[in-house]
């Protein structure tokens, strides 16, 4: 007697192009799926970002699907992330694959490699669904680029190896929102185009009544169902790509309002350490690329790279290390988180060329610290104190960061700003990162630093900020209130049952 296989129905939220809400829409289906009561998982076959975290496991994934596995309440696993793209040059990126760093490889050596990426996607999909009811799948930038999708394994392929019907996601805050969805459609064969069970229009603005001539022609021009109108929310999910703060554009003077400045590298990773910044009434946040004086701002912030050196090499070149040095001379707070700190310090040797040319790359100075970049790649989910101040964070990195004296003698530091006590759920004693004798100046390798409202309660007390206070939900638990509020939002303006009746799974 054969036995049937499980297999979950799955869902697939495609899009129009590159940061139109796909993540959100998919967020939102996680909720709503496990307030319903059914056990559901994210995946996306491939993502390109820098942007990542880690498992309990310790391997590491994209942020967008570990935010997802927070909304559909489980535990993130690479599983679903199988793929994972982090550019290091204009043409490359490094590869992680199931969680672990496969190699470095050019566009041209990645499409070559494109069977056994595919192989290892459809292995992690069908793992999925024999222990889930339901998938929600996210798809990559444009599901109709023309040039590329006869190599695709994340769009319309992926979703056709699933059976998944196809919710088009589409941004109309960007305009040309009609041109948008006709267009994508005219792209796709008839075979593709069957695939699309209907449309999601995102990030609306102003009376969404007026809107329903528009929702009446794109159902008569396409055939297709327009599942729902989703007006612009001011919700605080992660996001997924830098693009967010590409485009951000400040509007807030430093003379006026404390304000934070965080320095955006060319190759800036881990952008959502900052998020619980911006929830801190009061305080101001700027995401900047050109040097600027910075003696109004009350902390300047060196974010995570993928690119150490590259990225060091950048700030010298464009006059923001000369800046920042003189702003730290003139009393300024400083501080950096994992690549970021490593730029603090005199040195940052790359002995076995990780990041291109093997060599050596001055660094900032404020620290008395040198890195060595080496492999393995530290992944952890990590429990610390900061001078017995709680907090919880994860690690990801290449090579070790210590004082000048023990670099030969290869000892483990004795002392850090942070007391680390439990790594991927093994307790330990080490210690993290660094700071001067009197705080200004202080780096760490833990992102998600500011989780934790009592550790950012003591950050803003050594700015000088003590009047401010974080809100009493951070971290995870202020997440989970968001993906409930997001989820009530999107059944309120969106047909769930329709998009259900198109999954036609549940009994």
């Amino acid at each position: 007697m054969s036995v049937e296989i499980k297999q979950a129905k799955c869902i697939a939220v495609l899009g129009t192009g590159s940061d139109v809400g796909k993540s959100v829409v998919a967020t939102a289906l996680c909720r709503i799926f496990s307030d319903q009561g059914h056990k559901v998982a994210p995946y996306k076959a491939q993502n390109m970002s820098n942007n990542s975290g880690v498992t309990p496991e310790g391997l590491e994934m994209g942020r967008a699907q570990i935010v997802q596995a927070e909304a559909a309440r489980i535990a993130p696993h690479v599983d679903m992330n199988p793929v994972l793209l982090k550019p290091v040059t204009q043409i490359g990126s490094q590869v992680v694959l199931l969680g672990k760093v496969h190699k470095d490889l050019s566009a041209a050596e990645y499409h070559r490699e494109k069977a056994k990426l595919w192989d290892t996607a459809c292995g992690a999909l069908d793992r999925l669904r024999a222990v889930n009811d339901v998938v929600v799948m996210e798809g990559a930038g444009s599901c109709a680029e023309v040039n590329l999708m006869a190599r695709d394994i994340v769009n319309l392929k992926m979703a056709a190896y699933a059976r998944a019907p196809v919710i088009l996601t589409a941004d109309i805050d960007r305009g040309g929102v009609f041109a948008q969805i006709v267009g994508t459609l005219a792209c796709l064969n008839k075979a593709e185009q069957d695939m699309i069970a209907g449309v999601i229009i995102n990030r609306f603005r102003g009376d969404i009544a007026l809107f329903k001539e528009g929702v009446a022609w794109i159902e008569k021009k396409t055939g297709k169902p327009v599942f729902g109108v989703l007006p612009w929310v001011n919700h605080r999910i992660p996001n997924e790509d830098s693009v967010v703060i590409e485009q951000a554009v400040a509007k807030i003077d430093p003379a006026q309002t404390p304000t934070v400045l965080v320095v955006r590298t060319p190759h800036i990773s881990n952008f959502t350490d900052f998020d619980p910044l911006f929830q801190v009434d009061g305080l101001g946040v700027d995401f900047v690329e050109h040097p600027r004086d910075l003696a109004a701002y009350k902390a300047v912030i060196l974010p995570g790279s993928k690119s150490t050196c590259s990225d060091l090499n950048w700030l010298a070149r464009t006059g923001w290390a000369s800046k920042i040095q003189t702003y730290v001379k003139n009393g300024g707070h400083v501080l950096g988180v994992c690549g970021g700190y490593q730029m603090l310090g005199t040195k940052v040797h790359d002995p076995h060329g990780l990041e291109g040319t093997p060599g050596d790359t001055d660094g900032l100075g404020l620290l008395p610290f040198e890195t060595v970049l080496k492999a393995p790649k530290t992944t952890t989910i990590s429990r610390f104190e900061w001078d017995g101040v709680p907090g919880i964070g994860y690690e990801i990195h290449m090579g070790r960061t210590v004082s000048v004296d023990r670099i030969a003698s290869g000892k483990p530091e004795d002392n850090g700003l942070l007391r680390v006590k439990e790594r991927n759920r093994q307790a330990c004693t080490d210690f993290d990162g660094a700071a001067t004798d009197s705080g200004r100046v202080m780096g760490t390798y833990m992102h998600g630093f500011f989780d934790s409202a009592p550790i950012l309660k003591k950050w803003l007390s050594l700015l000088g900020l003590s009047e401010l206070d974080p809100p009493e939900s951070c971290g995870l638990q202020e997440r989970d209130r968001q993906y409930d509020m997001l989820a009530r939002h999107f059944e309120t303006h969106v047909d769930v049952p329709a998009i259900v009746n198109t999954m036609n799974y549940i009994h």
